[in-house]
Formats: structure tokens, sequence, C-alpha cells
């Protein structure tokens, strides 16, 4: 953890340690400056900016973008991350496989690997195995391994990352996971839950744009949520806020994987869309699909989906029970927070509009018009690539100590 230390080593130096991790926290979420700028933002004195810049400058953290500004007057100077300080590998872990991205320390993207399979196990071999999937891909890439700054892993479920438990996966109450994670990849590693991960890089690089209070609903086979208030990511007392999908919403009777009876994430999410249309086919409903089901084979959620390209009508109106349902419980979401952007990411976002118009129907039916009028409700901009990109951001900003 070399680098890690290095580079924390070099900012943090007291009260102007704070000063240059504000800075270089105003370029990650606002982008570039010019010292004016950031005088004024940070109500310090345009020689302490300026002298800040030359220290992080010569550390390596920012760069002189040059003269940049409209046509009349003196162009400033503008100032902005520097790509080359390090790298971040971000690994978003699924039920069967692990999505990486690798980014520059301004936050391009460097490579990005979708679904690279594997099955991650509650045990220490596996994620011994997972990190050595990781150090390995990191090598195919031709990087050091020691230029890497951090690692973020987004893991399903509770996540704890203020103590680095995890309690979907645990390893035992003696040791938190994150530290035993960081032995294996020998650099520093946050881990956070998937959902709020990316609702964090959608903040950063998505469809953010710069709104203080986002929402973003995670629809996948599960349910979940991160939250962006008042410009900042929310964690609750114990860092479980979010948990959406477990909200008590029907009196179905149907029981959710966590145990309880009558979640949201019951007739809102993945596994609600595949119950609904296995249940119909047993009905003797027709689609597409059926003769696979008649033959006794597994119908996968996958299948569902790529059915509503042949205008499948039942795969349709399960898409569209589940929009209906989910942007019920977004009108009440909006009605509490007064959100400024609603989005919605995750595998379900592939059905597109016959989605997104029972959601809206929905929302306009049961929201109150003066609170959800001021709402944007928009598809995630980062698609797939969302949490293994949520998970670099998030551990630059947790690197900085910004979160």
């Amino acid at each position: 953890m070399a680098l890690m230390k290095n580079f924390l080593d070099r900012i943090d130096d007291g009260k102007n340690g704070s000063l240059k991790k504000k800075i270089l926290g105003l370029c990650i979420t606002d982008g570039d400056f010019s010292i004016a700028d950031l005088s004024k933002e940070l109500n310090t004195s345009i020689p302490t900016i300026t002298k800040l810049l030359s220290e992080l400058i010569e550390d390596g953290f920012i760069e002189d973008l040059g003269k940049q500004g409209t046509s009349g007057g003196r162009k400033p100077n503008i100032y902005g991350l520097c790509s080359s300080a390090g790298y971040l590998v971000g690994a978003d872990i699924g039920s069967h496989h692990i999505s990486v991205a690798v980014t520059d320390f301004k936050g391009n993207l460097i490579d990005y690997q979708e679904d690279m399979p594997f099955v991650l196990e509650s045990t220490e071999e596996s994620f011994r195995e997972m990190c050595g999937m990781l150090l390995s891909h990191i090598e195919s890439l031709g990087i050091d391994k020691d230029r890497i700054l951090a690692y973020g892993i987004n893991l399903t479920g509770r996540v704890n990352c203020e103590t680095g438990f995890s309690f979907s996966y645990f390893l035992g109450e003696e040791r938190p996971l994150s530290d035993t994670l960081e032995d294996m990849l020998g650099n520093a590693v946050f881990i956070d839950n998937d959902s709020r991960a990316m609702a964090y890089g959608e903040y950063i690089c998505g469809v953010g744009n710069g709104e203080k209070n986002m929402l973003f609903i995670n629809l996948s086979w599960g349910l979940g949520m991160g939250m962006i208030l008042d410009g900042k990511l929310s964690y609750g007392k114990s860092g479980f806020s979010g948990e959406i999908g477990h909200f008590p919403f029907k009196d179905n009777d149907i029981m959710c994987r966590c145990g309880k009876i009558g979640c949201l994430e019951t007739v809102a999410s993945g596994s609600a869309v595949h119950r609904f249309f296995t249940d119909r086919l047993k009905e003797g409903r027709a689609s597409v699909l059926r003769p696979k089901f008649e033959k006794g084979e597994d119908i996968s959620l996958d299948e569902i989906i790529d059915a509503l390209e042949d205008e499948d009508v039942l795969a349709i109106e399960a898409m569209e029970v589940t929009g209906r349902e989910l942007g019920r419980a977004i009108a009440g979401l909006i009605n509490i927070f007064n959100p400024e952007l609603v989005v919605i990411g995750g595998k379900l976002t592939v059905a597109k509009d016959y989605l997104m118009l029972p959601i809206m129907g929905a929302i306009n039916k049961y929201s109150l018009i003066i609170v959800s009028k001021d709402t944007t409700v928009k598809f995630s901009k980062l698609g797939s690539k969302g949490g293994a990109l949520g998970a670099c951001m998030l551990s630059r900003s947790k690197l900085l100590g910004l979160v």
C-alpha cells in the first residue's frame, strides 16, 4: 500500500491538507476551475489558493489545463485533476459474474469488462480467487499494481462501509472483510452496497448533472436504492439506508428473500417479473416462450426481457405490472424527499418505454403534483457500466475522505 500511503501523506498536512482535499473534491464534483473561482468557492485568498495549487501540481494531483474562457477579456488558467496520479479499480459483484472498470485519477475509463463469469461465496478461498482475477486483469492491461490507488468492491445487501463488514458475505466477526481484501490485493479497499455505488457513479459522471438531491433506483433481480441528499451520499446511522426493496408495500402473502412478507421487491423487481411471467404460463397464457416452458425447461429473466423485442404480450404485461408498482412507490419517495431527479438503472431498464410509461403513469396518479412537478425521472446514462464505474468514483472520494 506504499503508493496509497504516499498519496495521502502528500495531501494530509494539517489545515492545508484539508483545503487541498476540498480543492480536489470540487474538481471531482464540479469539474475544472480557475484560481478566482476556487478562491470564491472556498472563501480563501487568491495567494493561498495559488500556493496550494502549485503544491498539488508538484505532487501530481492537479494539472494546469491552460488558458480557457470566452473570446473577450483576459483568459484565466484552468486547473483540473491530473489523470496520471494513479489508477482506480471498481468491481461490481453479481450473482454469477463480476464486472470490472479501471479508471485514471481524473475518472477517464481505461478499461471495462462486463460479466466475467464467477460465483462469489462467503469463504476466504472464494474471495482470494476473486482478488486473483482482479490482479490478473490489471496485469493483462500492462498496469503496475503499485500504480493502483484503491479498489472499490460492490456487494449486494447490507454493507457497513464504516466498519468494513458485509452481512451478505460474512467471513466472521473477528476481522472486517475490507481488511482481509486489503491483504489479498495489497492496497486500499473500500466495500459498499452496489445500489449506493451506482447512485454515486451516476451523480459524478452520469445524468446527475450537478443535481444535489437525487434518488437512484436499482431495478435488477432485486430492488435497491442509493440517495444523494444535499449533495452528499446518504448512508444512515449504520450504513444500511436505501433498502427500498424491503419496504412493507403489499398485503400479498409473498415471501421475500429477506424472510418477510409483502416487501416492495416482491412486486417490483426482476424476480417479480419472472414470477409473474411463469405463473401466467402455468395458467395457460400464450407466449413465444411457451414451447420451452412446456418442455419443462427453465425460463430465465434474460429470455423474458428478450421476448419484449418480439412484442410478446405476456412479457410486456409482466413489465407493465412491475412498472406500475414501482411508479407508485416512487411517487411516495417523491412526496417524502422532493428530489430534483430520480434515476432508474439496473438490468430491467433495457425494457425502456414498456417500463417507463407505466412508471410515469403511476407517479402522475399517486404523487402530489405540487411536489412532483419539480422532479425529473430518467433512465441511467451509465447503464451496465454504472456499478463498476461507480465503485471507482466512490473509492476515489473515500480515499480523499470526501464521503
